[in-house]
């Protein structure tokens, strides 16, 4: 047998056993706080490796504190491959609302790595989002697909939340640039209901860090810089939640947020560091809830 071949098995028998242990103990997890028995049967019908996440991004508690409820509308942003879009499109039911909000078609090339391809199947991705979500259930849930810069006209008012889900660091990173985060948080405050709410689960960065490292760029955001600039969209802070923190993750100013699991970025090849990287977990985050300023909320 080959080298090669010998390593190919020994990753797949290594991915295969944190696969497991993640899953068991995200099953732990989920049923020490499963007040929601809703919520908590559309987290567990997904498949091993979708649940085998939980135990870092613990669904049931983060769509808890947002006070995500069956029947609303809400509207994800950078819903990508339908992670958390899978949870939310069974649990919010047929009389709820589904809709992708995703950047807009010009802000792909600014990354500067995206081939002319990939970036025609990523805005093609928008409009196809009802069909990953008919793909998820068929419970007949409402669903609509666009961007920060063409949401439509008669959902404005509508939505009861938005939600930023590790969604905000690339929209600041050019802000300044293209305004991207801006646009962005005055397209969800116009979206949402005078009672309606947005939740963010964000890669935290220290607040010693430097400004221009922690700009999104290495996809860490300051908690202070997000909730000024929430505040600057007409926004206040309901709540914040260490839910999603990881005291484990401490950044230096070399690192990039996809040196940890999943991407494992750099670590790839190297299984030393792959462990290492394991053994930290996925990224520390901040946990926010806001409402428009002066709103009462009543749900």
């Amino acid at each position: 047998m080959s080298n090669n071949i010998k390593q190919n098995k020994l990753i797949k028998n290594i991915s295969t056993l944190l696969v497991s242990s993640l899953l068991v103990a995200s099953s732990a997890f989920i049923h020490a706080h499963d007040g929601n028995q809703a919520l908590v049967t559309s987290v567990m019908k997904r498949d091993a490796e979708q649940r085998a996440r939980d135990v870092h991004r613990r669904p049931v508690q983060t769509l808890s504190f947002f006070h995500v409820e069956p029947g609303m509308k809400v509207a994800e942003a950078l819903p990508g491959g339908g992670w958390y879009s899978r949870i939310l499109a069974d649990y919010l039911g047929k009389d709820g609302a589904l809709h992708g909000i995703n950047y807009n078609d010009d802000m792909w090339a600014m990354f500067g790595f995206f081939d002319e391809e990939s970036i025609k199947g990523r805005i093609a991705a928008t409009s196809k989002f009802p069909q990953l979500v008919a793909g998820f259930t068929d419970n007949g849930i409402t669903s609509s697909g666009f961007t920060f810069a063409s949401t439509p006209a008669a959902a404005n008012g509508t939505l009861d939340r938005v939600l930023f889900i590790r969604a905000l660091h690339n929209l600041n990173r050019f802000e300044e640039k293209a305004g991207t985060l801006s646009q962005a948080l005055k397209a969800a405050y116009n979206l949402l209901k005078a009672d309606g709410m947005v939740g963010v689960v964000q890669h935290r960065a220290p607040e010693d860090a430097s400004d221009n490292w922690a700009d999104g760029s290495r996809g860490y955001l300051k908690e202070s810089d997000v909730v000024k600039s929430f505040e600057a969209a007409g926004f206040e802070l309901v709540m914040r939640s260490e839910l999603n923190a990881n005291e484990k993750d401490m950044p230096g100013e070399g690192d990039i947020v996809w040196r940890l699991p999943p991407s494992f970025n750099g670590a790839r090849d190297d299984e030393e560091k792959r462990k290492k990287m394991q053994a930290i977990g996925e990224s520390d985050r901040m946990t926010l809830l806001f409402k428009k300023k002066g709103a009462t909320i009543t749900h």
